[in-house]
């Protein structure tokens, strides 16, 4: 039977690297750590839905961390990823949330901070192993587009695939389910994020954005936001 591993730790310093797997691992995580891009993709060649969080470094010797990220997400789309990352850029941070990254910790960071954040972020992948597909109909239809919650896309006006982060996933039912009705911004946070704070705020807003711009070619379907209270998903 293939293992499963909590985490797949990349990050290419030695010291920092070391430190932060044998303290992961003393806090029960079961772990591997990897130096490169080209042992983390060979590695998850046989071990393609077997990893609950990947914590990749951003500066990576032989590859951008964000672009291993992406071509472990075409493998598994809906890989869940938390970056560690010097650069603070919002343009950095974009692109790391549209490959359906979770959290990120700036260098220098606390390792307790990434051991409550990694914990976090599996305990709720462990109590929701399946909360993309959480409804049971394979498709749903959300006024004139159809969501298909297996493929984690949206089939929009004019038959154009998007495809979806986990993330953006989460959010998309977390809407429909409460469709036309406003649903609080810290109600959001607390069940998704399982924390309301100005980061992962920033970071809602973000997908808030992403699907926004993703239903402007649909002319029944919207996100609106209701000033200081949150968001209506409204359908025609």
């Amino acid at each position: 039977m293939l293992a499963t591993y909590d985490i797949v730790l990349v990050e290419d310093d030695v010291d920092l690297g070391n430190v932060v797997s044998e303290y992961l691992k003393l806090k029960t995580f079961n772990l591997r750590w990897f130096t490169t891009a080209a042992e983390t993709l060979n590695f998850f060649a046989t071990h393609t839905k077997a990893v609950k969080l990947f914590i990749i470094d951003v500066g990576l010797p032989d590859s951008n961390g964000f672009e291993l990220a992406q071509q472990i997400g075409k493998q598994n789309p809906g890989q869940v990823f938390l970056f560690l990352t010097a650069r603070n850029e919002k343009q950095d941070r974009l692109q790391g949330l549209g490959l359906g990254a979770i959290d990120y910790i700036g260098k220098p960071f606390e390792i307790e901070e990434l051991v409550l954040r990694a914990n976090n972020i599996i305990s709720r992948i462990s109590e929701h192993p399946t909360k993309p597909v959480a409804i049971p109909e394979s498709s749903i239809l959300i006024g004139d587009i159809t969501y298909l919650k297996n493929q984690l896309c949206v089939i929009l006006p004019g038959n154009v695939q998007k495809m979806l982060t986990l993330r953006e996933s989460e959010l998309l039912e977390y809407l429909y389910r409460q469709a036309n009705s406003v649903v609080r911004k810290n109600e959001i946070l607390l069940q998704l994020w399982g924390a309301d704070d100005y980061f992962n705020g920033k970071s809602l807003e973000v997908f808030i954005s992403r699907l926004r711009r993703m239903f402007k070619v649909s002319r029944r379907v919207s996100i609106e936001n209701v000033y200081k209270v949150g968001y209506m998903l409204k359908v025609s």
